[in-house]
Formats: structure tokens, C-alpha cells, sequence
């Protein structure tokens, strides 16, 4: 309930500055939020995947995500959240929880403003919390059937609270490709990338590459590969790469 408080602050906050056209994230948002195609007036997704090992290893890894976009005339709202945690031998060896919000404002059919906030969670990886505001403009490159690529660029801020102790706040640059393929009728593979640079040495590079394949009109499976690069991670979690592979069965509200 707290890291919703601190999102729904978050987006009233931008709103009020921005005139409704406000936030930002530090992952990648790969659903194609553009109220001038939207087909009905909301769109939710719910996924989740799930392994488990027994014998001579115990393990168990668990991932679920959420997407939910209302569009009007000329504005999507999206809300979003993931968690993902992995145990072996009794032990938990990774856990991870995201929750986000998002609005675009399209100027014109190709121009729009946007924003996002995230609060993210990633004790194993060196963060107790990590809450990230952008707002900046965005540019729509390709909007057909087959094809959708779009492009952002804007300013934000970044407060990080480390796991081994003590808290920053950091002003950032963001920038962001999102890019859709629509292979078949039932075949759609998706890539995004990110990039969050903070003024001094902090590069931060997200990447998203997935295979999405519809079984029937409500359900999915997903195959999806994330990487996180960080050129200065936390004392905590000294690797720069983290990676993770994931199928997930995916239900279209």
C-alpha cells in the first residue's frame, strides 16, 4: 500500500505541472499505448509463470505481471506490476516487485507528450527501493498493423534507497525505443530498450526482447528475455549484467 501512495503522489504531483501529460520509468513499458489506434476504450493483461524442482535440488521460481491502459480521444492511462521471486534449497536467491503508472497526451499523429513513475524493489540486486519520475516528449515512427516503433526522450529524477544503507537522489536523462512486430495473425515479437544516465557516472540500460503467441482470443504464452546493465552498481550487488529468461501464459481482459 505504500509504493501505491507513493505512485498515485507521484502521478497527482506531475499532472499538476505537466497539465496531464506527465511521468516516467526505469524499465521498459512495451505496450503500445497510442489512443489513436485503440480499438476499445481499455485494455488489461494479466501473466504468470511458475517452475518448481524437487529431489536432489529443492528450487521454485515464480513470475506475474499485470498491464491495464484506458484510452480516450486523445490520452492513455496505463497501470502496471511484475513480481518475480526464485528459492533454492530453501533459501530465496532473487525477489523483485515493480508497480508503475503511465499517461500520454498525443499532440498530433505523429507527436505526443508522456510520462511515467515507478517504484521498484530489488533487495538482491542491491535495492530496498528505487523510485523514478521522467516526463518528456515522444515520437510515433511507425503506426501500421504490422509494424509499431516509437521513440521518447525527456528528463526525471531518481531516488535510490541502497540495501546496504544510505539513500541518493539523482537527476537523470531517459531515453527509450519500443518496437512491435506483427509476425502472423497470432505471432507478435516485441523489443524494448531504455537508457536512464544520471548526470555523473550512473548509465543504466534496460532491454526487453519477447515472442508473444496467441492460443485463443483471451489467452497467450510469452516468451520474454530481460537484461539490466548498470555501469555502477551497488557495493551490495557488484555484477553489472542481470538477466532473466521467462514463459509466461498470459490472459487478455
Amino acid at each position: 500500500m505504500k509504493a501505491f501512495n507513493k505512485i498515485s503522489a507521484a502521478l497527482l504531483l506531475t499532472a499538476g505541472v505537466f497539465a496531464q501529460q506527465a511521468y516516467a520509468d526505469n524499465s521498459v513499458f512495451t505496450s503500445m499505448d497510442d489512443p489513436s489506434t485503440a480499438k476499445k476504450p481499455f485494455e488489461g493483461s494479466a501473466s504468470a509463470g511458475y517452475l518448481a524442482q524437487s529431489g536432489n535440488t529443492t528450487s521454485s521460481s515464480l513470475t506475474a505481471q499485470t498491464n491495464m491502459t484506458w484510452y480516450q480521444e486523445s490520452m492513455a492511462y496505463s497501470l502496471w506490476g511484475n513480481a518475480s521471486n526464485t528459492s533454492s534449497n530453501d533459501e530465496r536467491s532473487s525477489e523483485t516487485y515493480t508497480v508503475g503508472g503511465r499517461s500520454r497526451y498525443n499532440l498530433n499523429s505523429s507527436d505526443y507528450l508522456f510520462g511515467q513513475a515507478s517504484w521498484l524493489s530489488d533487495r538482491f540486486n542491491g535495492y530496498d527501493s528505487r523510485d523514478t519520475m521522467t516526463a518528456g516528449y515522444g515520437r510515433q515512427i511507425l503506426n501500421g498493423p504490422v509494424h509499431s516503433l516509437r521513440a521518447e526522450l525527456g528528463p526525471g529524477v531518481r531516488y535510490d534507497d541502497y540495501h546496504d544503507g544510505g539513500h541518493q537522489t539523482k537527476a537523470l536523462a531517459y531515453g527509450a525505443l519500443s518496437y512491435q512486430w506483427q509476425l502472423t495473425d497470432t505471432t507478435k515479437f516485441i523489443q524494448g530498450v531504455s537508457v536512464l544516465s544520471t548526470l555523473g557516472n550512473d548509465t543504466t540500460l534496460n532491454s526487453e526482447t519477447g515472442l508473444q503467441v496467441a492460443i485463443n482470443s483471451h489467452f497467450s504464452l510469452k516468451l520474454a528475455y530481460d537484461l539490466t546493465w548498470n555501469n555502477n552498481p551497488p557495493s551490495s550487488a557488484p555484477d553489472r549484467t542481470d538477466s532473466k529468461t521467462s514463459v509466461l501464459l498470459s490472459y487478455s481482459m
